[in-house]
């Protein structure tokens, strides 16, 4: 992997980055942690720069994130409407469990945009949600660009600092994206558990 990855970014540049990011961001074949790690190393290697790396990739995830906002956009509430029309009965759900969940995005999306970018995975997806809920266009910009921008620039700069150690970088981040998982899947299961709750004193 680190073979391929330093064949794209020695061939590419910046450019490289910026794609290896978009990419990573609309189908992860390979966790943003470890391009955003291994470039910056590679900038204690080659003339490639911190601030470079960290524009290119924050260009690049912003890219992607916009692609995704796109195809949430084309699964709308009044489309998903009809997805509920016709297996409501099988999923449990309404039109108004829709509407209050749409109501809830309207509400808090801004937030949930900006901190979901430093959860791994998350960060990509939360896009298509935005995009569902019509979210204010330059709203999402400007809270997806600083939400990577953090997250770039602290994964680069440890990258560049633990040199050809980066890998190690890439052991922790894994360890931090379990916990976040298994502290997403608690929550889950709590929010699933008041909505049943909700549902049987109705």
């Amino acid at each position: 992997m680190e073979d391929w990855l330093l064949g794209i970014i020695d061939e590419f540049g910046y450019i490289g980055i910026l794609l290896l990011i978009a990419g990573e961001n609309i189908f992860p074949p390979i966790p943003s942690e470890i391009i955003l790690t291994f470039g910056g190393f590679v900038t204690t290697t080659s003339t490639l720069s911190i601030f470079g790396v960290v524009i290119a990739a924050t260009a690049g995830s912003v890219l992607g994130a916009l692609v995704l906002y796109g195809i949430g956009q084309q699964l709308d509430v009044a489309r998903l409407e009809r997805v509920v029309d016709k297996w409501g009965h099988v999923l449990r759900l309404t039109k108004n469990d829709l509407y209050r969940a749409d109501e809830w995005f309207d509400k808090y999306g801004p937030w949930t945009v900006f901190f979901c970018r430093f959860v791994p995975l998350i960060r990509s997806l939360i896009s298509i949600p935005a995009g569902m809920s019509n979210m204010h266009l330059p709203s999402f910009l400007a809270l997806t660009t600083l939400g990577t921008l953090i997250w770039n620039v602290v994964l680069v700069n440890l990258g560049a600092s633990v040199g050809a150690s980066w890998e190690e970088i890439v052991h922790y981040m894994d360890v931090y994206s379990k916990v976040i998982y298994v502290l997403l899947i608690l929550l889950f299961i709590f929010l699933i558990g008041l909505f049943i709750r909700r549902r049987r004193r109705m």
